[in-house]
């Protein structure tokens, strides 16, 4: 069996360290007639600083896979280590602070809360997990987000592109190991979409932090370090050159065999 290791084109000649790996990842939905394999032997690893987009059509698994990584859904077998810890080895609790600590999460509806500013959406994962803000780094992360004088405004007083600005900012302060996006600009136009992935790459590199990222647009795709392809709950990887030659002319990672 074969794991597909994927890493930044940059540096691919570097030794670097694995943030995240998935070994023979299944996901079933049901049983019997009803019985969907939603992913099936899911194996792949990114390491620290890769920036790796998921692409594939509706229902093929892009979604299930991000949602078992991110310990909001749970695999029916396989395993997921971030930064070395199993995942689904912790007790519930336990799983849960560790997510807190080292998952960042940013989503397509931005889910900030309504009643706080933008400033106090930004660190509330912080106090979350009783930790006391730093304001040097509030303010860096203001900066590097464009929105120092925004910094007072309620969600209902920016536009799309700022609210989402603002939700990567909370996925980005408490320094996650891992960012996972999902469809991060589905709700923004073409012009605010390459800004805020532009954005979030900045941030991203800046903060040495790895990115797996859902999106249906080849083009925002293109971006990235890495693309992961998802068809039928299975995956296969290519460059981001390869989205519109997708006969894998450069395969995107190279075969380690499992101990």
């Amino acid at each position: 069996m074969t794991v597909q290791t994927l890493y930044r084109k940059e540096s691919s000649n570097n030794i670097t360290m694995k943030i995240l790996q998935v070994n023979n990842l299944c996901k079933t939905y049901g049983t019997g007639e009803t019985q969907v394999n939603a992913l099936k032997n899911v194996s792949f690893s990114l390491e620290k600083g890769t920036f790796c987009a998921v692409v594939g059509e509706s229902g093929s698994g892009k979604s299930t896979l991000l949602n078992c990584i991110g310990a909001l859904d749970t695999p029916t077998s396989g395993e997921i280590r971030i930064d070395g810890h199993n995942l689904f080895a912790l007790k519930e609790k336990a799983r849960t602070i560790f997510r807190r600590r080292n998952i960042g999460f940013i989503f397509q509806s931005f889910q900030l809360v309504a009643e706080l500013t933008v400033e106090q959406n930004i660190i509330f994962p912080l106090l979350l997990d009783y930790s006391k803000p730093d304001a040097a780094a509030v303010e860096e992360m203001l900066e590097i987000l464009g929105l120092q004088d925004r910094r007072r405004h309620l969600p209902n007083q920016l536009s799309g592109g700022q609210q989402q600005r603002v939700a990567i900012g909370r996925a980005l302060i408490t320094k996650p190991k891992l960012i996972l996006a999902d469809e991060p600009t589905g709700n923004l136009d073409s012009r605010n979409s390459q800004e805020v992935l532009d954005l979030l790459i900045k941030a991203s590199r800046h903060y040495q932090q790895t990115i797996l990222m859902i999106t249906h647009n080849n083009a925002l795709a293109a971006s990235a370090d890495n693309v992961l392809r998802v068809a039928d709950g299975c995956l296969s990887g290519y460059y981001p050159s390869d989205l519109e030659n997708t006969d894998g002319k450069e395969a995107l990672y190279r075969d380690e065999k499992l101990s």
